[in-house]
């Protein structure tokens, strides 16, 4: 799973930089790897809501107390970047008028659908490997424990 806080801590880094590059005149276009940044960031804490909403079963079973802290503290870091994201709104539909912050909405939403092409699909894959994998074992160990019962029952009452 992608960690929160590492997520808001590189999109604060790339907020403090848009911040500052807004407060030295820099045009928009100049700041492209810095929003680049920021929106990868935000997409990937977006991502890790969306798995904090729906843990993988094998969390769900053997620990609730840990995804109820992962819960809200990805809660809280979506609550800081929906704070940086308004002031930003706000800093760059001043500076550089609405047409700018649209612009970004679109490139975000751009990056967003490429990571979850290229990241997002490959960890939801692993996940559900690794759910089948821990079904089937959890399956192979049931069937044996209920074959030993079975065999032992059978033994006690002298049928084999």
């Amino acid at each position: 799973m992608i960690d929160p806080i590492s997520a808001v801590g590189m999109a604060t880094a790339a907020y403090n930089g848009i911040k500052s590059a807004i407060a030295t005149g820099k045009e928009i276009s100049e700041m492209g790897s810095t929003l680049n940044q920021w929106a990868t960031s935000i997409a990937d804490l977006d991502f890790a809501h969306k798995q904090a909403e729906n843990p993988p079963f094998f969390k769900k079973m053997f620990g609730a107390s840990d995804i109820e802290q992962t819960a809200l503290e990805v809660w809280a870091q979506k609550k800081k970047a929906q704070d940086m994201r308004e002031e930003l709104r706000s800093y760059i539909s001043l500076y550089y008028g609405p047409s700018s912050w649209d612009e970004i909405v679109r490139i975000e939403a751009q990056m967003r659908k490429e990571r979850k092409q290229a990241i997002y699909e490959a960890e939801e894959r692993k996940q559900m490997i690794i759910e089948w994998i821990a079904g089937a074992v959890l399956a192979g160990v049931a069937a044996i424990v209920i074959g030993f019962i079975i065999w032992y029952i059978g033994g006690t009452q002298g049928k084999w």
